[in-house]
C-alpha cells in the first residue's frame, strides 16, 4: 500500500518538477525574459540618453546664434566676411 503510494508521489514529483523546469512557463524562459527586459532596458537608457542630446543641441540651435555658426562653418564649410579661407594640403598627398 504504501509503496504505490510513494510511486505516485515520486511521479507528480517528476512532474511537477519537469513543467518547473521545461515546461511552458518554465524557469528556463523566466530566466530569458529577465535578460531580455535587461538588455532593453539598457538600450532605453542609451537612447534616452541620446535624445536629451538632440533635445540640447535643438534648443541650442534655436536660442544661440553660436551653434548655428558652429554648424555652418563644420558641416557646409562657410565662413564670414572678411574671412580668408586656408586649405592646408598635405605634400606627400596622403589623406
Amino acid at each position: 500500500m504504501y509503496r504505490w503510494l510513494i510511486v505516485v508521489l515520486l511521479i507528480v514529483l517528476g512532474t511537477l518538477q519537469y513543467r518547473l523546469w521545461l515546461g511552458e512557463p518554465g524557469l528556463r524562459q523566466n530566466w530569458q525574459l529577465q535578460t531580455e527586459i535587461e538588455q532593453q532596458l539598457l538600450d532605453n537608457a542609451r537612447l534616452s540618453e541620446r535624445n536629451k542630446q538632440l533635445e540640447a543641441e535643438v534648443l541650442d540651435l534655436k536660442k544661440g546664434e553660436a551653434a548655428l555658426e558652429e554648424r555652418a562653418r563644420n558641416d557646409l564649410g562657410m565662413i564670414r566676411k572678411g574671412e580668408t579661407f586656408y586649405q592646408l594640403v598635405d605634400p606627400a598627398g596622403r589623406d
